[in-house]
């Protein structure tokens, strides 16, 4: 059974976990589903259509399923989702799709969202991100798993961030970043690999240094990225980390490569 506070304000429609509990001073909107144990502290705001999976604890002042941040929304019936597991401390911000970009926005599970982070709507965040305070993405992200934003960072709409990504802390990311990268910078550039969270993900020594040596030849040789590229495409059966690495580049859409800031080659 639900523990929901006589102060809370739960909206009829709603649907509340069983064990759940709706500490004082909540509002839960009419099209919102929060999953088994979960656990809203105080003050919690949960609106708009706006599902969240078993075993989260919110913390005060956060508020989730807002209206987009975009002129173009006009009040579409769109959803946010976040999954089981997450950690969301005083005043996050998760806002809802709009329309043109597909009309989700898409948390993963056993993310720890600290204090003042947002995620934009028509974002696709994985699992066991960790945001530090208010990191911040602009709308339609991609964010992989295992990715860490440092505090007071920004990341610009329709940026990619590969998987086992670390930024650093008052960075402004506006190009994509390779899965295991390391960026860094007022505007973040390429600093190396991640190589603290690959040892923390089983990487041995030998594949440490099968990756580097590919980082190596693709971001710090000579001559123009293009051909450089284009060298190293042999070199995705040495590891899976390198084929990954190859498809995010080739997948590239809107934003540039986060490059060093050495690499003065054009791409």
């Amino acid at each position: 059974m639900a523990r929901i506070d006589p102060t809370a304000r739960v909206e009829d429609g709603a649907a509340i976990g069983e064990g759940s509990q709706i500490g004082p001073y909540c509002v839960i909107g009419p099209h919102v589903a929060i999953g088994e144990n979960c656990t809203l502290i105080s003050h919690v705001q949960v609106m708009g259509h706006t599902s969240i999976g078993a075993n989260c604890v919110i913390s005060p002042f956060a508020a989730l399923g807002g209206a987009p941040q975009d002129l173009s929304y006009r009040g579409e019936p769109t959803r946010l989702a976040i999954g089981a597991g997450c950690t969301i401390r005083e005043g996050v911000t998760m806002n809802v799709g709009t329309v043109k970009g597909g009309g989700l926005t898409r948390v993963g599970e056993r993310g720890f969202f600290m204090n003042n982070s947002h995620v934009g709507h028509d974002c696709v965040v994985g699992n066991d991100v960790i945001f530090a305070t208010s990191a911040t993405l602009g709308g339609h992200c991609e964010i992989g798993d295992h990715v860490y934003i440092g505090g007071l960072s920004a990341v610009h709409q329709f940026t990619r961030i590969g998987p086992q990504v670390m930024v650093g802390g008052l960075s402004g990311v506006r190009g994509d970043v390779i899965p295991f990268g390391l960026v860094n910078g007022q505007y973040a550039v390429l600093e190396g690999l991640n190589v603290i969270g690959m040892k923390r993900r089983n990487f041995t020594r030998a594949r440490l240094a099968t990756v580097r040596a590919f980082y190596q030849k693709l971001f710090l040789a000579p001559g123009i990225f293009a051909e450089r590229l284009a060298r190293v495409q042999p070199l995705a059966g040495e590891d899976p980390a390198i084929a990954q690495i190859l498809t995010f580049i080739a997948d590239g859409k809107h934003r540039p490569l986060c490059l060093p800031a050495d690499d003065g080659s054009k791409q």
